[in-house]
């Protein structure tokens, strides 16, 4: 709230020079049409913080040209960036907050989880309801990555506990395939994407 009363006069500023923005608290992403545009409001936005005792962070702020391959913006957790076919634009959840996703999920999945499978997937799928709610709406790959590392490590826990070492592959996706977890409950980012997915097509 503090952060979007100081910066409202920044917002008239930028709006009344012609530029578009997107802010949320202290966080913005300025779209401009050129790098000579972008170099402008750069200029214009180290002044008025100056002026007004605060400053760009050096780490998060660039100019970025989406047009460019391999060229992206992290935003609110979201990764903004063109396809390699058609060069749409496109979102997904960004790297930092996929790593932050598995970093949380990690001790509810680690082997010596002496906890019951059922119990296990009742705590992830809590985390899990709740990331997918906030990127929904995004571009479906990351979600088969994260359920398939999911059903890794809960393959492993499962070696581990029929005395087995390393991490579940090969024949483990034969001994507990995907059925194995959907019939126990487990949350698939994956299914979840395309129910919302055909819900709005309708």
């Amino acid at each position: 709230m503090l952060a979007n009363i100081y910066l409202n006069p920044l917002d008239h500023l930028l709006c009344e020079s012609g530029h578009r923005l997107i802010r949320y608290a202290d966080d913005m992403v300025v779209l401009c049409r050129s790098r000579k545009e972008a170099d402008e409001v750069y200029g214009l936005l180290e002044k008025w913080l100056r002026a007004n005792g605060l400053g760009l962070h050096p780490d998060k702020t660039c100019i970025v040209d989406l047009n460019e391959r391999e060229a992206y913006v992290d935003f609110l957790g979201y990764r903004f960036k063109r396809t390699k076919g058609r060069g749409e634009l496109r979102c997904y959840p960004s790297k930092p907050n996929i790593t932050r996703l598995h970093h949380k999920l990690k001790p509810l999945l680690r082997r010596t989880n002496g906890k019951s499978l059922e119990e296990i997937i009742r705590q992830l799928n809590r985390k899990l309801r709740g990331w997918f709610e906030y990127f929904k709406h995004t571009s479906p790959y990351a979600f088969n990555d994260v359920d398939r590392w999911l059903r890794m490590r809960l393959r492993s826990i499962l070696r581990k506990r029929q005395k087995k070492r390393g991490r579940g592959r090969g024949s483990d996706h034969q001994r507990w395939p995907n059925a194995y977890f959907a019939e126990r409950g487990l949350f698939s980012l994956t299914i979840a994407h395309d129910e919302v997915d055909q819900s709005t097509r309708w």
